[in-house]
């Protein structure tokens, strides 16, 4: 699989509303997406540092993955993104190596970005997400 480098840090919150500020305000980064992806039960924030992203995420259910890291770990680093080049032969590749995968079929995510997510028990206590771009 080709890695064309870090594509985001996602970080959990409790409130984008209470901690954007931080982002937009004191860091001055530019503010380029917002959207609710209801099928994943997350708001994404997206601020662009001009070498890669920050993905502010707040839930909007108590079942949503962010909902049960927050009562687990609370509020932080969420996981680190890679932009892959094909995300079916990351898939192929992965899944060869015997690495477990969360979903084994790209999701849609934020941004029209197809995405697969690799379980932090494969990477070292790592949730890693992989994403290719819409082309």
């Amino acid at each position: 699989m080709k890695i064309i480098g870090i594509e985001h840090i996602g970080i959990a919150t409790e409130s984008i509303e209470k901690i954007a500020p931080f982002w937009k305000k004191v860091l001055k980064l530019n503010h380029i997406h917002r959207e609710t992806i209801e099928k994943m039960g997350v708001i994404t924030d997206i601020y662009d540092t001009g070498r890669g992203k920050v993905e502010l995420l707040e839930q909007t259910g108590q079942e949503s993955s962010i909902a049960k890291f927050l009562k687990k770990k609370g509020p932080g680093i969420h996981h680190i993104c890679l932009e892959v080049e094909n995300i079916e032969e990351a898939i192929s590749e992965l899944k060869q190596a015997d690495i477990q995968l969360i979903n084994d079929v790209p999701l849609k995510g934020a941004e029209e970005n197809r995405v697969v997510f690799i379980h932090p028990k494969s990477t070292g206590g790592v949730l890693v997400e992989l994403v290719q771009k819409p082309k």
